[in-house]
């Protein structure tokens, strides 16, 4: 009789779950883990790895499929809790709810609260701006952002546009006063409205009309970088600077009447700019009129760009970069006695540059004393172009000179005159100029130059 041998697998039997029966569960040999059921609580299991580890989990069946899900670790969840969690997550499975759907839900739902929580605090930021950031914050930040694409011109220009006033004036008596925009510093960007521009406009349009359009002019380009900033756009109300009121109070662009000397009037101005104590702010006003430069432009003339032997003159231009024109002979003999205290042609001693600082002063007290009427230092640039008409100067070689931008087709593509074709029509409107103002001196020769020290 053969007798066969029969091995049957014996299943865990199921215990209720206690602090104790927990602590006697161990993964088994050779085994990564092993599961163990309660007895109480249908699905609930206790999972041990080869590690020791030990956490709850729960296992049903959902649509014919196993569904296992990892409750959480013994340390974490009491055995009661664990219970819960397990009888909570049968209760939905009966329901044909997945438990994991559920919790893909809530945390979708979680991050669309903390997103919506984050817009408003950023929201509120803008708000926070709106309440807060003022013209006198942002202005210099806007200068700095900018510094690197700007010539220190313009750099200059946008810092004194909006300086405030209350100090000591370098020269004469009394305090300086507030620049057109600095009555404004403290008006809030969100309350730069067109009617609040217009009012300011209008105010400083009645004493300073030039002044107030070239800050009207650097406030508008201000207000479109802020536009194209994250961080400041939408902040100054849309079309602020483009409001029909603001148009009302915008000054005239027209020329200045009057802004220019007449040929009866050269002597007298000569007479009274050569009498100006200060000789380098002479020489400077007479080189003005006589060159047809940009007040800057000559103010920024150094001496590495004056030719005495070649008898020219290179000028930083704001047009072209630079251009170089006939160094005619009497500003030769004006320069030549200048002394020689720096790198700047017209030195200044007392100026944080080295340059001479403010020449208006000094030519309006000279205009004074000789009885002509007020002019500006753009109106003695004015006066070379209209005086060198006597003399039947092409309008291409004076255009040339004073670094105007070509007007016709031929001018801007063909046309570029020669140093010496220059020097011969700029000498001849020199000569005529000094012959109206009656005056005589010895030309410097080419190569040589008197050389004073401070």
């Amino acid at each position: 009789m053969t007798t066969v041998s029969h091995t049957s697998k014996v299943k865990d039997v199921k215990k209720n779950f206690t602090a104790d029966v927990i602590a006697t569960y161990q993964c088994k040999a050779g085994k990564s883990q092993t599961i163990y059921w309660d007895a109480k609580t249908t699905g609930l299991g206790l999972r041990v790895t080869s590690t020791g580890a030990k956490s709850y989990i729960f296992e049903t069946s959902l649509n014919n499929k196993t569904l296992r899900i990892t409750i959480g670790d013994i340390r974490t969840y009491s055995i009661k809790a664990a219970q819960v969690e397990a009888t909570n997550l049968k209760a939905m499975t009966d329901k044909g709810i997945d438990p994991r759907q559920v919790k893909a839900d809530q945390i979708a739902s979680d991050e669309a609260k903390a997103q919506a929580m984050k817009n408003e605090a950023a929201a509120k930021l803008i708000q926070d701006k709106h309440e807060t950031l003022t013209l006198g914050m942002v202005w210099p930040l806007y200068i700095e952002a900018r510094r690197k694409r700007w010539s220190e011109w313009s750099i200059r220009d946008h810092e004194n546009i909006a300086r405030v006033g209350g100090e000591k004036k370098i020269r004469g008596k009394g305090l300086t006063e507030d620049a057109p925009l600095a009555s404004l510093l403290d008006v809030k960007l969100s309350e730069l409205t067109g009617i609040c521009i217009a009012e300011w406009l209008a105010k400083e349009a009645e004493t300073r009309p030039t002044r107030a359009a070239l800050a009207f002019r650097l406030l508008s380009v201000f207000i479109n970088w802020c536009d194209s900033q994250s961080e400041y756009a939408g902040l100054v109300p849309s079309g602020a600077c483009k409001a029909q009121q603001v148009r009302d109070e915008m000054p005239s662009k027209n020329t200045k009447e009057g802004d220019c000397l007449q040929r009866e009037q050269l002597a007298p101005w000569f007479k009274a700019i050569r009498e100006v104590s200060n000789p380098v702010l002479s020489a400077y006003l007479q080189s003005l009129l006589l060159t047809g430069a940009r007040r800057r432009e000559l103010s920024a003339l150094q001496w590495a760009d004056v030719d005495f032997q070649w008898l020219s003159m290179t000028i930083r231009d704001k047009v072209e970069g630079e251009r170089t024109i006939p160094l005619t002979p009497y500003v030769a003999y004006l320069l030549a006695a200048l002394p020689r205290r720096n790198e700047w042609v017209f030195s200044s001693p007392t100026s944080a540059n080295g340059q001479i600082a403010e020449p208006t002063p000094a030519h309006k007290r000279a205009l004074l004393n000789a009885g002509l009427p007020d002019l500006t230092l753009h109106g003695l640039r004015r006066s070379f172009g209209s005086l060198a008409e006597w003399t039947e100067t092409p309008a291409g070689v004076v255009a040339q000179v004073m670094g105007h931008k070509p007007s016709a087709i031929a001018e801007k593509h063909y046309r570029r005159r020669p140093l010496d074709l220059l020097r011969m029509w700029h000498v001849k409107i020199e000569a005529w100029i000094l012959e109206q103002a009656e005056i005589k001196f010895e030309p410097v020769k080419a190569g040589l130059h008197v050389v004073k020290t401070a």
